[in-house]
């Protein structure tokens, strides 16, 4: 695997937002999806644990602070394109808001 220096200011030309796919490192199982922007890649590299920028409540928050759920990053990868965010965790707790261990608990019909 290819290690990457690259400047942040890459990641945010096409958009303010980036998804980020949260995946459990141990398992490979994906958590969820959320976005980021700047400064919460910044902060989530800064101190090892996951923050995001809330679209609906138009904020940063960091993953755990309510809940104690927190997300410690073990690898960040980026695609191709540059615009998607790749991180693998260590998931304290629940991932999920409704309790479940993983956002992704239910099949379409």
């Amino acid at each position: 695997m290819e290690i990457t220096n690259i400047d942040l200011a890459e990641f945010f030309k096409k958009s303010d937002l980036i998804p980020a796919i949260v995946q459990e490192a141990c398992s490979g199982e994906v958590l969820m999806l959320a976005y980021m922007n700047r400064e919460s890649l910044e902060l989530t590299l800064q101190d090892g644990t996951c923050w995001y920028f809330s679209r609906s409540r138009g904020k940063l928050w960091h993953k755990g602070e309510t809940s104690g759920h927190i997300q410690h990053v073990k690898e960040i990868l980026f695609d191709c394109d540059e615009d998607t965010l790749l991180v693998k965790v260590d998931q304290d707790g629940a991932a999920c808001h409704t309790g479940s261990h993983s956002c992704f608990y239910r099949k379409l019909k």
